[in-house]
């Protein structure tokens, strides 16, 4: 269990959070740009300051006269750039963390890394930096994994793959994650609750099926037809949804999501 009660007065207006998130969620953050979503990962993190309390599985990092600094916090972050240390290999940038290496071939594999283990960061395409970047926030086993929009600079392609990637990762060791993202289809791919801020206060803590409207009906582009069932794109995901008759690959179409949700991904 993650406790959290903080304040933190910002340029504008006071980010003012308390929220109670369970081991194992995946939590996502939603609202427009400046609203405090940042700030908060940053102060979970350690990584700036504010009043209040954050309790971790009963270990308090913060409270009136406690400050756990950010190294000895059980957390792992991946922020939108990679921070990758530009003169370690890719096995190196995950050993730095912790030594060994039973975990980061593991995490390799998982992350479909392993055969390019000794190319150095400048060698590696985005997506395999990012990919680097989330096994090596694994690598400490953290408590909690800190997501900040870690896949809007790539590709549609990339982010589908990724998503795919944190999904397992994060059903594998079971982490506690939180994510910034402004991507509908992402969030309802990932998370099993949003938590809207607006001007630094929660306005909506609620599982994505009571947010999403399983009515709401989107555009979307046919990429493939398989077996009466549709492929289609849609803001960075693939999704598999009932065929409609006529419906060709290339097609804009209406996509409900609750058939998202009856055919999954």
């Amino acid at each position: 269990m993650i406790r959290v009660g903080v304040i933190k007065q910002l340029r504008d207006f006071a980010l003012e959070v308390s929220l109670a998130i369970q081991r194992g969620e995946f939590i996502a953050l939603r609202g427009k740009s400046g609203s405090g979503k940042t700030t908060l990962l940053r102060i979970l993190a350690g990584l700036e300051s504010a009043r209040g309390a954050i309790e971790v599985d009963g270990v308090k990092w913060l409270e009136s006269k406690t400050f756990v600094p950010p190294q000895k916090r059980a957390i792992g972050f991946v922020f939108q750039e990679y921070a990758l240390f530009p003169n370690m290999s890719v096995e190196q940038n995950l050993l730095y963390v912790a030594k060994d290496k039973a975990l980061a071939y593991h995490l390799l594999k998982m992350t479909d890394l392993l055969d390019l283990k000794n190319r150095y960061p400048h060698q590696l395409s985005g997506g395999q930096k990012q990919r680097v970047a989330l096994a090596r926030a694994l690598m400490k086993r953290p408590k909690l994994l800190l997501l900040d929009e870690p896949l809007s600079a790539l590709d549609a392609a990339m982010r589908s793959f990724l998503q795919t990637k944190i999904k397992e990762l994060h059903d594998e060791f079971g982490t506690t994650t939180i994510m910034v993202s402004h991507d509908i289809s992402e969030i309802y791919r990932l998370a099993s609750r949003i938590i809207e801020i607006e001007r630094g206060k929660i306005v909506a803590d609620t599982p994505k099926e009571a947010l999403l409207d399983r009515r709401s009906i989107f555009k979307a582009e046919v990429v493939d037809i398989q077996n009466n069932k549709m492929f289609v794109g849609f803001m960075g995901s693939i999704f598999g949804v009932p065929h409609k008759k006529g419906a060709k690959i290339g097609d804009i179409v209406d996509i409900v999501i609750e058939d998202v949700g009856l055919y999954g991904v």
